[in-house]
C-alpha cells in the first residue's frame, strides 16, 4: 500500500428499504495515490456519488474494505471518522453549502474551530486562505452577497484550511458558467501541483479531459 491514500477492496454498497435491495455499488478495487488528480465520472444513478461518499468516510461498506492513510475506515465508528475526515479531507460540494447567516471569514474559520482551535486562531488563519483564492476583499461578505465562483471559492478555502491531504469535490463547476467553472479547475490544478490529491466526482466530459486518471463508472462497477 506504499503511496496509496486511498484504497478500496472489493467495496461494495447495499441500500435497502422493506423488502428491496439496491445494489448501488459493486465490487470496486481501486487504489488512489498520493498527488494523483483522479476523475470520478458515470451518469446520474452510475454510483458515482456513493462511491464519493464512501472513499470521502462519510459512509461506509456494505462489504469489503477502503483504507485511508492505511486505516480501515469500515472498523471505525462515527466519531473517529469525523476526526480522520477534519484531518485527512477537504469536501467541495456542487451546492457550496455555506451557512447562509456567517460571513466567508467564519464559514471558513468555523471548518478549523471544529478541531479544537480558538475561534481567533481559526479567523486569522482563515483569512490568510481566502486571501490565497482570491478572495481577501470579500471576507466579511456572506453567501448571499457574493457570486457563484465566489462561494465556491469560499468553499475550496475552507476545505483547505485544516491542511488536508485529499480534496475530494462533488460537481464543483455544476452551478456555475463556463468561465468560472474553468477558473474552480484550474485552482484545483493549482492546488495539485501544490501537493494535494484531487478527486473530483462529475458527469462533465469536459472535466475528465483535464484528469492524469479517469474512472468510469455505471451501474455501480468501473467499467474503464
Amino acid at each position: 500500500m506504499i503511496n496509496n491514500i486511498i484504497k478500496l477492496e472489493n467495496v461494495s454498497k447495499i441500500y435497502s428499504t422493506g423488502s428491496v435491495s439496491v445494489e448501488a455499488v459493486k465490487d470496486i478495487n481501486l487504489e488512489i495515490k498520493k498527488g494523483d488528480f483522479l476523475v470520478i465520472i458515470g451518469p446520474s444513478g452510475s454510483g458515482k456519488s456513493t462511491m464519493m461518499n464512501m472513499i470521502g468516510s462519510l459512509d461506509i461498506p456494505t462489504s469489503g474494505k477502503i483504507f485511508l492513510d492505511n486505516e480501515d475506515i469500515a472498523r471505525m465508528d462515527e466519531s473517529e471518522l469525523a476526526v480522520l475526515r477534519g484531518k485527512k479531507i477537504g469536501f467541495v460540494f456542487q451546492t457550496f453549502n455555506l451557512l447562509p447567516t456567517l460571513s466567508a471569514l467564519d464559514n471558513v474559520a468555523l471548518a478549523n474551530m471544529f478541531q479544537g482551535n480558538d475561534r481567533e486562531t481559526s479567523r486569522k488563519l482563515a483569512k490568510i486562505i481566502l486571501e490565497k483564492v482570491g478572495l481577501g476583499l470579500r471576507i466579511k461578505h456572506k453567501p448571499s452577497e457574493l457570486s457563484g465562483g465566489e462561494k465556491q471559492r469560499v468553499a475550496i478555502a475552507r476545505a483547505l484550511i485544516n491542511n488536508p491531504e485529499v480534496i475530494l469535490a462533488d460537481e464543483p463547476t455544476g452551478n456555475l458558467d463556463t468561465k468560472t467553472g474553468n477558473e474552480i479547475i484550474n485552482m484545483l490544478k493549482q492546488l495539485n501541483k501544490e501537493g494535494k490529491t484531487v478527486i473530483i466526482i462529475t458527469h462533465n466530459d469536459k472535466i475528465a479531459k483535464e484528469a492524469k486518471k479517469v474512472i468510469k463508472i455505471r451501474d455501480g462497477g468501473i467499467i474503464k
